[in-house]
C-alpha cells in the first residue's frame, strides 16, 4: 500500500499535492503550538479566538471573529462563554442593534496574549528556520492568493 501511494504521490503533478501539503501543515503546525501552549489552559479554538481579536485591534461581532477563525457563530458561542468566565473577553451589545455582539479583550487577557505570542514566535522561527526571507515572502503570498480566490469562488 505505501509503494501505491508512494508511485501515486510521483506521477502526480505539483498542483494536485499542493492542497495536502497545505492542510497537512497547517494541521502539523497547529498541533505543535497547542501542544507547547497546554499551559495556558485554553483549547486551540480558545487562543486563536484570543488572538484574532489582538488582531483586530478593537471588538469584533461574534458572527465576524467566528468568520475569522473559520468555525460557525453557534460554534464559537461555548468558546466565548468560557473566555468570558475567565474574565479574558466581554461582550457588548453593538449600538443599534441590540442583536449583535461586540466581542472585546479585557485586561485580564493582555498577559495570556503575551504569553501565546511569545510561544507562537518561538514555534514560527523553528518551523521556517533554514528558509530565506525571500521564500518566505513567496510562499505567503501562493496561500494568501489561494486563499483570496476560495473566498471568491
Amino acid at each position: 500500500m505505501l509503494m501505491l501511494c508512494k508511485l501515486f504521490a510521483r506521477a502526480m503533478p505539483f498542483e494536485f499535492t499542493l492542497g495536502r501539503a497545505i492542510a497537512l501543515a497547517g494541521r502539523r503546525w497547529r498541533n505543535r503550538l497547542d501542544e507547547r501552549l497546554k499551559h495556558v489552559d485554553l483549547t486551540q479554538a480558545r487562543w486563536h479566538a484570543l488572538l484574532e481579536l489582538e488582531k483586530a485591534g478593537d471588538g469584533l461581532s461574534q458572527k465576524e471573529l467566528a468568520s475569522r477563525i473559520g468555525i460557525e457563530p453557534p460554534t464559537l458561542v461555548r468558546q466565548l462563554d468560557d473566555l468570558e468566565r475567565r474574565g479574558l473577553i466581554r461582550r457588548e451589545a453593538i449600538a443599534g442593534d441590540r442583536r449583535v455582539n461586540a466581542v472585546h479583550l479585557t485586561e485580564a487577557a493582555t498577559p495570556v496574549l503575551a504569553e501565546i505570542l511569545k510561544i507562537a514566535q518561538q514555534v514560527r522561527r523553528e518551523i521556517t528556520e533554514g528558509l530565506s526571507e525571500a521564500d518566505l515572502a513567496t510562499a505567503s503570498r501562493v496561500i494568501e492568493h489561494i486563499n483570496r480566490r476560495l473566498e471568491d469562488l
